[in-house]
């Protein structure tokens, strides 16, 4: 699905307006604007936030993970070491809340404990041997150093910034109640230069404009640090994430071969196994006519006949679906020019491969295709469709494009969207572009694996 350039990012989409959030247009540019939106007040308060509560943080890990470490000589340092442990995965839960709320950083829960066996022991051994604890732990422990830096930039600039903004509104404090002009640039024995007139006064809100309108992006790049702390450390790693995904992708694969079985099966009950049933009993029949009226009978043989042919005709139809001899024998270049040659529009095939890709791959390939034509004849309403296959890298690229009058989208839960979730299973990707009104033009991701892997 496309996204208009600039939409909810604050780039410009016009002249003299900014694109906003959810499409509300702002007539103020993103840089002048920054100081007084709620994303730079937020992420304000985290910065502030961050210091107390890192020293919390730090001084609960350490702490704890020490004295752990100094009673490990008796029994009573593993549970103490376990303890410290699970207090940090609770740090980790109330930090990754917190950059939610204030960063707008939604980052997915962590493994939850695998307990081998029940129990306290069992608990300890499962909070010990848990990736994500010493993750919380060493989060902990790094957080601390670097919230001191950015609250100690943070604080300086935007003061800074505001200090000198607003200098013409209480430059007045200096001479009165300080004894001097304003604010001093420089000052000796001899000499002072202070900031008195009306000029300089003008050039310091300037200078101070600079800083205060500064302030919010240099917040936003010290909290970038933090977020990628947050989501390193405190998230799922990427060998879980990978087992969650692989594990969704290994029930669509299931899902997807019971419906294929169940449709072979239906296809083979509706169909063949229906029209053979009944050939049989026209035979039975036609054997106990063959004396009495010959003439019936050979009606009877001549019929059986014809409904032999059309059972073997879907037989042939049933296997092309399961896997075309075609694609084994001569490739996806025949086996796509078979297919287009049933479409119900004139299709133009091109592949061009140098090496066949592995079977799997190949047969994927084939039946995305497949059944992109096959919405082509029934949805699309076009004149003319083209097929495309290469190889890109180690991706095997496919496009399938039509003239027809558009409007197909993954998000409606369509076939298409069946089509992307059989894809995604092997980490494919499919991307539809499909205006209303046309032209369709959908592209099709494969991994690739030369034949060798046959």
């Amino acid at each position: 699905m496309a996204t208009e350039y600039g939409q909810g990012y604050g780039l410009p989409t016009g002249p003299g307006h900014a694109q906003g959030v959810g499409g509300r247009r702002h007539r103020m540019p993103a840089a002048l604007r920054a100081p007084v939106e709620g994303r730079a007040w937020r992420e304000l308060a985290h910065v502030l936030l961050s210091l107390p509560i890192s020293i919390l943080m730090f001084t609960y890990a350490v702490t704890m993970v020490s004295l752990g470490a100094g009673l490990l000589v008796t029994f009573l340092g593993v549970p103490v070491l376990a303890a410290a442990l699970a207090g940090c995965r609770g740090i980790g839960s109330v930090e990754r809340a917190r950059a939610r709320g204030l960063l707008g950083l939604d980052v997915g829960e962590p493994d939850p404990l695998r307990l081998k066996r029940q129990g306290f022991m069992g608990w300890i051994g499962a909070v010990l041997k848990s990736g994500t604890s010493w993750r919380a732990l060493l989060y902990s422990v790094l957080q601390l150093p670097w919230a001191v830096l950015s609250f100690t930039v943070t604080v300086t600039v935007w003061s800074l910034g505001w200090s000198l903004l607003t200098y013409p509104l209480w430059f007045w404090v200096l001479p009165t109640y300080a004894g001097q002009d304003g604010i001093q640039l420089y000052g000796d024995e001899q000499r002072a230069i202070y900031l008195d007139n009306p000029f300089e006064i003008a050039v310091t809100a300037g200078v101070g404009l600079l800083f205060t309108l500064a302030t919010p992006w240099i917040v936003r790049a010290l909290t970038t640090v933090d977020r990628v702390m947050v989501h390193g450390l405190l998230g799922p790693s990427r060998l879980a994430s990978r087992v969650v995904e692989l594990e969704s992708d290994r029930g669509v694969v299931v899902d997807t071969a019971a419906a294929d079985l169940r449709r072979i099966e239906r296809d083979l009950h509706d169909g063949a196994q229906a029209r053979l049933v009944n050939l049989a009993m026209d035979l039975g029949l036609a054997k106990e006519k063959l004396r009495e009226d010959p003439q019936a009978a050979a009606r009877m043989v001549d019929e059986a006949h014809g409904e032999v042919k059309t059972a073997l005709q879907e037989l042939r139809d049933l296997a092309r679906g399961i896997h075309p001899a075609v694609l084994t024998d001569r490739g996806l270049d025949a086996a796509l020019s078979a297919v287009a040659s049933r479409c119900t529009v004139p299709v133009q095939v091109e592949v061009d491969l140098s090496e066949r890709p592995a079977p799997a791959i190949e047969g994927i390939a084939y039946f995305t295709v497949s059944e992109l034509l096959q919405n082509v004849s029934k949805h699309s309403r076009a004149t003319w469709a083209a097929v495309e296959v290469w190889r890109s890298e180690e991706r095997l690229m496919l496009q399938v494009v039509d003239n027809g009058v558009g409007g197909a989208d993954l998000s409606r839960g369509s076939g298409l969207a069946g089509l992307a979730e059989r894809l995604d299973a092997v980490d494919g990707i499919l991307v539809v572009d499909s205006p209303a009104g046309g032209p369709t033009r959908v592209t099709a991701e494969l991994p690739w694996r030369a034949e060798r892997a046959r």
